[in-house]
């Protein structure tokens, strides 16, 4: 009978094991710990915002890109180092995520770019190219309603802003992506919503989890968590869906044919083709290209579809 339950034991520790592929979560004390590829440069803002970037290449045309909800610049690491070839390509962390300083603030999509403004004004930057991912997509879309003049190229992957979402609909939104939410999903809720992204979840994509997973013991994690809540009451509080359509920059633009957050699936379930082409065909001066078999994180599952789609256009 003992051996039987010594076996039973080994056996249910080893699925234990098996089934845990994170065991070795980086210890960190703070973001600043978390490791990224390139050297991180500080910009000092107003306000007392430090905003972190890393810089790559030094051809004529700058690329900036913004990440997404929740994210930070290690999202752009499957097509920077190729782009950086041809092009500057200067990546940033929002305030409140990654590197930067995270002072709470409004979240607002009008904050953020207000804030890339500043940077690229520190930088000396006179015109540029403009790519952002999701929520990024949503503040690259905001400050290019607001200063066209400085924009050679806008780039949009899976952009938030081209949904609609209803009064009570964007109050539901609020309700539930709280702090506290975000405080305290654990370690299936993490990697659940990280493969959610993808439409098959590459191997080099699963440090995205163990980050995710050591940030929860950083000192500056609270207001990183009330970022992300603001964050999204400030991309359903400033829609720009009814503004595409005075978006003046050339605009290319990335959807996955099999983005699950795009369109939200509990709010407005469909297809996300007809949210592609409805964004499309409102931006005067756009091309859209949809990437099959491909989620919302598509910089990172298809690069190879996406780096020669961005030459081609800024070329």
């Amino acid at each position: 009978m003992k051996n039987i339950i010594y076996s039973l034991t080994f056996v249910v520790l080893f699925l234990m094991n098996s089934c845990a592929p994170y065991k070795n979560i980086p210890q960190i004390k703070t973001f600043q710990d978390i490791q990224y590829l390139s050297d991180v440069k500080m910009a000092n803002l107003s306000n007392g915002v430090q905003l972190a970037y890393t810089e790559n290449g030094n051809g004529k045309e700058t690329i900036i890109f913004i990440h997404g909800l929740g994210s930070y610049i290690p999202a752009w690491n499957k097509i920077i180092p190729e782009l950086s070839k041809k092009y500057r390509c200067i990546a940033i962390d929002l305030p409140g995520y990654g590197k930067s300083s995270k002072d709470p603030h409004s979240g607002l999509m009008s904050y953020y770019a207000d804030v890339v403004n500043e940077f690229a004004d520190t930088l000396g930057l006179e015109k540029f190219t403009l790519a952002g991912h999701s929520m990024g997509g949503q503040i690259a879309i905001v400050y290019g309603l607001s200063w066209p003049e400085q924009i050679n190229n806008l780039i949009l992957f899976a952009p938030a802003g081209f949904e609609g979402f209803t009064a009570g609909q964007k109050r539901w939104l609020e309700d539930v992506m709280t702090p506290v939410l975000v405080k305290t999903s654990n370690y299936e809720t993490i990697e659940t919503n990280l493969a959610f992204n993808f439409y098959n979840m590459p191997k080099d994509a699963e440090f995205m989890i163990t980050d995710r997973l050591a940030m929860r013991y950083a000192d500056d994690f609270d207001n990183y968590c009330y970022a992300v809540s603001q964050s999204v009451a400030g991309m359903v509080n400033e829609p720009v869906l009814d503004k595409l359509k005075n978006l003046q920059p050339r605009t290319l633009i990335f959807f996955g044919e099999n983005d699950n957050l795009i369109p939200n699936r509990y709010l407005n379930p469909g297809a996300t083709i007809k949210i592609a082409e409805k964004g499309h065909e409102l931006i005067p001066n756009s091309k859209l290209v949809m990437i099959p078999k491909c989620g919302h994180f598509l910089m990172f599952e298809k690069p190879e579809a996406v780096i020669p789609e961005i030459i081609q256009f800024i070329d």
